[in-house]
């Protein structure tokens, strides 16, 4: 499978990139035709950099940012984002101008939860949440519900890829890629989808942490 990926750069800053697989993939929510691989970008210094100097150019006009909470093993890009958005400007209310960068956990019933000592980073403070992957914007409703759960503030959501509407719960998503930059994205609901009527079987099962072959 990984002989048919394709490479897409990004048109801003070239060094941010994902690999493209296509196929009949299932996900958490839905069945898409393309798996897409931001494994390097998350994991490796100069393109996790480069995603974040694109974010960051996204929130010049933002006022305060204290949280960035990170979804699908964000970190690493969440803090070269803090560090792009302290360049830049954005300012932090935190007690000592800087900015917390922490990811929520789930717990058996597959809820985010922040246990009690990292509950002071989300409880007032401006948040901003990122994640790898949104393909019908369900996890970001879900993310956002358990922010304001916990008292934070939202001030929007960035993602490196996004195949979900660019407003979700009335809070802009920004996205380093979309599903305009893949020609024949398509996502579809697990009843209603023409690969599975086809016969086409399913490839692998995906999250934002990789793939699991069938």
């Amino acid at each position: 499978m990984e002989s048919r990926a394709l490479t897409i750069q990004s048109k801003v800053n070239p060094i941010a990139k994902i690999r493209i697989i296509p196929g009949h993939f299932a996900t958490t929510h839905s069945h898409v035709n393309y798996y897409v691989d931001m494994t390097i970008m998350k994991s490796r210094k100069s393109e996790a950099e480069a995603a974040a100097a694109v974010l960051a150019s996204k929130y010049s006009t933002s006022t305060y940012i204290d949280t960035i909470i990170c979804i699908d093993g964000c970190e690493v890009v969440g803090a070269y984002l803090a560090d792009e958005l302290t360049k830049s400007g954005i300012m932090s209310l935190n007690r000592h101008q800087t900015m917390y960068v922490v990811s929520p956990e789930s717990n058996a019933s597959g809820q985010m939860i922040f246990r009690d000592n990292a509950q002071m980073m989300i409880r007032g403070k401006h948040c901003l949440l990122l994640l790898a992957n949104a393909t019908t914007g369900r996890t970001i409703s879900s993310a956002v519900e358990c922010v304001q759960y916990y008292g934070g503030i939202m001030e929007g959501v960035a993602t490196l890829f996004c195949a979900a509407p660019p407003e979700i719960d009335g809070i802009e998503v920004t996205s380093l890629f979309t599903k305009g930059d893949i020609a024949d994205y398509q996502t579809y609901d697990f009843n209603n989808c023409p690969m599975c009527a086809a016969n086409q079987k399913i490839d692998a099962i995906i999250n934002s942490y990789g793939y699991s072959k069938l």
